[in-house]
């Protein structure tokens, strides 16, 4: 029998009900009683509670790690930060051998990633200290734009990327010669024709043209398309070669989080690749900023820390087996993040993909693979196969970030069903239910003074409700928990599980026991 199961409701947060809050148009009456009758508090999920900068808001992957490790790390995000206050990037080797490539091949200088204020996947700047190294280092650099569109705002390329041009231009460090959206250029779900798009664009010249980067935006802007969708663009006229990847060049793929990166990052370095035909590259260089996974033929300039013992680790010295359930989303992230940046699984751990749909949006389709994973969920616990199980439900972000509020509300409606038949299934086998977000998103869907959809993730905490484990008191007088505050944060969520469980935490976890 399980002896326990965790929920992790990615993108849920807590706000007041209001217009902007999706919730007021759903009924839950799930999460209803449970704010009035479970275990619950609040827990802050954002800025420096999960290692990232004050204000900033939270993110999957930061969250993740905050629950698996059971302590504050430092995200890269802020890593890098403090190299570049330190002086320590600049004199980065992996980052210094780009530019002395190029300076012994004659060959040119190459930067690609997402450009954005969203701070989820890469931070502004993280790019602006590579065009200070590139003044330092008087070398041009092509760079080569992801627009993002969902963890900013729709159509913010149009005004920060004429930021990035004029900055360039300052500088005198070399022009924006191609832009993508995030939507072909960073899939993670195993589209490998739209990583294929991306690649051809920067190593074929392959997409369309525009003279200018305004003109480009505006003319897929008035095409109905926002940001993320953006097709491949060159900024090169008809009858120009554009400056492409080719051998004896450099690439800096300037992205931090793994999982949206590592396609694309494959498609140039990794050594046995299938999925679609690639360009020999001679004398080529390759450097990321994080390390995206292993066996690629790259520089890593900040390899990840050492995290020490995570959740997942703790319950399977315990002898504990384990399943780990997600779509396909968000299957990086309770496997690979939620045991501290580690690819191969625990003894005793099971790893199941549930693949996302790929011919709807979240907002055509806001169940996506709820009921999979519900199914799954509920069978482990009554068929007894494993002795923990972790699942994550990806409605509340991924339809969060469509900003569409019905999707949203439906989207909260799905996740009230699926949480009410895992926990039936679950006290009728007498197992605990411990359901935690990783951030917020779907609960403040509209800006409070213009009304405009938000697409992004907010500030706010999210709640923690511990259901059917001993020690776990409720009390029904207690205020909404809108109107509580943070009482605690996201480190706290493994050292409260292993204390019901009866197992001592690690010395590495300085989270606490919430049931005390």
């Amino acid at each position: 029998m399980p002896r326990f199961v965790l929920l992790i409701l990615d993108g849920f947060g807590i706000a007041p009900l209001s217009v902007a809050n999706p919730r007021s148009q759903a009924s839950t009456p799930t999460f209803d009683r449970l704010e009035r009758e479970a275990f619950t508090v609040s827990l802050q999920a954002s800025g420096i509670a999960v290692g990232l900068p004050w204000g900033e808001p939270g993110n999957s992957e930061a969250g993740h790690l905050t629950i698996g490790a059971g302590r504050l790390l430092y995200h890269h995000l802020p890593r890098i930060v403090m190299a570049i206050q330190d002086g320590s990037f600049f004199t980065n080797q992996a980052l210094k051998g780009a530019f002395a490539h190029v300076r012994r091949t004659g060959g040119r200088l190459h930067a690609m990633g997402l450009v954005s204020s969203g701070s989820v996947h890469s931070y502004p700047d993280h790019l602006y200290a590579l065009f200070e190294m590139a003044r330092r280092e008087n070398i041009s650099m092509e760079l080569h734009v992801f627009t993002d569109g969902r963890d900013a705002d729709p159509h913010e390329a149009r005004k920060f990327l004429p930021q990035i041009e004029e900055r360039m231009r300052a500088l005198g460090v070399g022009h924006i010669r191609s832009f993508i959206g995030r939507h072909l250029a960073m899939d993670r779900d195993g589209n490998w024709d739209r990583t294929a798009r991306a690649y051809r664009l920067l190593v074929e010249g392959r997409g369309e043209r525009t003279p200018s980067v305004d003109e480009g935006l505006e003319s897929a802007y008035a095409a109905g398309l926002s940001d993320e969708f953006l097709p491949a663009t060159l900024i090169a006229q008809q009858d120009e070669n554009p400056p492409v990847v080719q051998s004896g060049d450099a690439l800096i793929f300037f992205n931090f989080r793994e999982d949206s990166a590592r396609q694309l990052a494959e498609a140039f370095g990794a050594s046995a690749f299938g999925f679609f035909p690639r360009r020999e590259l001679d004398d080529f260089a390759f450097v990321t900023l994080t390390s995206y996974e292993r066996g690629l033929k790259a520089e890593v300039a900040f390899p990840a820390e050492k995290i020490g013992e995570t959740l997942g680790a703790t319950l399977a010295k315990a002898g504990m087996s384990q399943l780990r359930i997600a779509e396909t989303e968000k299957y990086a992230h309770v496997t690979y993040f939620l045991n501290g940046g580690i690819e191969e699984p625990f003894p005793g751990e099971e790893r199941r993909i549930v693949h996302s749909r790929s011919d709807a949006t979240a907002d055509a389709e806001p169940a996506m693979r709820a009921q999979e994973i519900t199914t799954a969920v509920c069978e482990a616990i009554t068929r007894h196969t494993h002795d923990a199980v972790i699942a994550n439900f990806a409605n509340a972000d991924m339809v969060g970030h469509t900003g569409n509020l019905a999707a949203c509300a439906r989207a909260l409606e799905t996740l009230d069903k699926a949480v009410a038949d895992i926990l039936q299934a679950a006290a009728a086998e007498g197992v605990p239910v411990f359901l935690v977000s990783d951030h917020g998103n779907i609960e403040e869907k509209r800006d409070r003074v213009s009304g405009r959809p938000l697409t992004e993730h907010s500030l706010n905490p999210v709640p923690f409700f511990v259901i059917g484990a001993k020690g776990a008191k409720t009390d029904t007088d207690q205020p909404p928990l809108d109107q509580r505050g943070s009482e605690g944060l996201l480190i706290d969520v493994a050292p409260t599980i292993l204390a019901v469980l009866g197992i001592k935490k690690p010395a590495s976890m300085t989270g606490q026991n919430l049931l005390k």
